[in-house]
């Protein structure tokens, strides 16, 4: 007796429903390894090994680098006056003088390493580094300052009786400590609570493996931008506008590959190993630092 067979689409049809592609992801990785392989090969025949070893000296002797080093220890004269202002403020003396001082103060954090730049000249890779870690205390300190704001209302305001203070929770103003303010600005995270989620206990293996995992990363960077992205540079001999639109669209697809790896090792350097590693340290519980951006379906859930 025959029987009879059902209509059956194929597996890579839209109405299959298999949504199984495992062998197909790992056909790539094999690919992009392959591919990435004869790329460093190629590039090390052609121009030879370009990577500099000794970097950390040469930064050490260079005296160009030691303005941005000065630069990102006196931001702690900005951290401490708006500390002194928010104590003063929570005295309630010279309320008005104090809101306004901090906000000169604010200002001043983001115009002072402008000129100080401007006036030193320092190495343009430590300036950058500087003027992020003003950016991110800016950021900290307004954060810091807006949550003690709407404490002092609550204070001032008596809005607060009735409410029983939980064991081991911090209060307001008992959170104005160079202690508290000193543990927000290290902490991952550019939103101030006067209680953050605290971790059980630091994990010494867990740091190894972030502590390893940032040696590695930064070190394939360096590599990378050293021996893959400096030769291309280096072959502009006279400005763009002087190269044909063909020429132009050549060399950023020559630098569009290498520039995604060093994003992407960046994106896994800072977000997922130096934040944990730094939350690790100070046993700070909240570690949603990144969402899934990879299944983004539009430019803005991406950003």
């Amino acid at each position: 007796m025959a029987t009879t067979v059902l209509e059956r689409p194929s597996l890579l049809s839209s109405t299959s429903g298999s949504e199984s592609y495992r062998g197909f992801c790992n056909l790539l990785h094999v690919v992009l390894a392959i591919g990435s392989f004869r790329l460093v090969l190629e590039n090390i025949l052609k121009y030879g090994l370009l990577v500099e070893f000794n970097w950390p000296l040469r930064f050490i002797k260079d005296p160009t680098n030691w303005p941005s080093v000065l630069l990102i220890i006196l931001v702690n004269i900005f951290i401490l006056i708006q500390f002194w202002l928010e104590v003063r403020l929570s005295r309630c003396s010279s309320r008005v003088y104090s809101f306004l001082f901090q906000m000169i103060n604010l200002s001043s954090i983001l115009i002072f390493p402008a000129l100080y730049i401007n006036h030193c000249q320092p190495n343009p890779a430590g300036a950058f580094i500087a003027v992020c870690s003003y950016s991110i205390v800016f950021l900290k300190l307004v954060s810091y300052t807006h949550v003690n704001y709407r404490c002092r209302q609550d204070l001032f305001e008596k809005k607060h009786d009735g409410i029983k203070q939980i064991k081991d929770c911090v209060v307001y103003p008992q959170n104005l400590t160079l202690r508290n303010l000193y543990y927000f600005i290290f902490a991952p995270t550019l939103c101030y609570q006067l209680n953050f989620p605290r971790s059980p206990c630091i994990r010494k293996n867990f740091i190894c493996r972030r502590f390893a995992e940032i040696l590695i990363i930064f070190s394939l960077q360096y590599c990378l931008s050293q021996q893959w992205i400096l030769p291309i540079l280096r072959t502009l001999d006279r400005p763009l506008n002087q190269y044909s639109i063909l020429e132009n669209i050549e060399r950023l697809l020559r630098l569009a590959l290498p520039n995604h790896f060093i994003w992407l090792l960046l994106f896994y350097a800072y977000f997922h190993s130096t934040l944990n590693l730094l939350a690790e340290l100070l046993c700070f519980g909240d570690r949603l630092f990144y969402r899934d951006w990879w299944n983004a379906t539009d430019l803005y859930e991406f950003w």
